[in-house]
């Protein structure tokens, strides 16, 4: 025997459960069973929402991946950047017009690999992180509870080097940090 239970509901509440009782092979009471179980019991829901559930967390941790991802490309691309105005002498004038055809050549080439790679599917971030997580699994966690900045494994012990310990170009000239400053 199941126990009796008397509850107070809203006109609008009543109309529609009075509108579901008449479905073929249901009752309000039936009805009501299932809603405050569903309720009452979450983990027991056999409508969807807890595969919907599932969805939604598998595709919040691939946007996190997504957003790590982009974050050690935008970091990668401004390193170079920055490193390759650093080094980069000015060149005459006289050699300006078969640099431009040249770098004209290379982005040709450059887009050329970028649409091959995208139309096949590859993905170079991900491989080049697969890779990096595979050889050197703490890279990106080394001397972090220090502070100190990422890749600053050691300091160096080969005397005086063109780059800091943590990978950044030499200070260019004053000259040559004006042409930067100015790009």
């Amino acid at each position: 025997m199941k126990p009796k239970l008397s509850a107070y509901v809203s006109e609008s509440v009543a109309q529609r459960l009075e509108l579901a009782a008449r479905r073929p092979g249901t009752n309000k009471s039936a009805i009501v069973d299932a809603a405050l179980d569903r309720f009452l019991n979450p983990e027991r829901d056999t409508s969807g929402d807890a595969a919907l559930i599932r969805r939604l967390d598998r595709m919040s941790r691939q946007l996190e991946r997504t957003d790590r991802d982009l974050g050690v490309l935008a970091e990668t691309i401004a390193l170079f950047i920055r490193y390759y105005l650093a080094i980069t002498p000015p060149l005459p004038s006289q050699d300006q017009d078969a640099a431009r055809a040249l770098g004209r050549e290379r982005f040709e080439m450059f887009v050329a690999q970028v649409g091959k790679r995208v139309a096949s599917g590859g993905r170079l971030v991900a491989d080049v992180m697969d890779r990096v997580s595979a050889s050197k699994p703490d890279l990106f966690m080394r001397n972090v509870e220090e502070g100190a900045p990422l890749g600053a494994d050691q300091p160096s012990d080969t005397g005086s080097r063109s780059h800091t310990a943590a990978g950044e170009p030499p200070e260019p000239s004053p000259a040559r940090r004006e042409e930067v400053d100015n790009v």
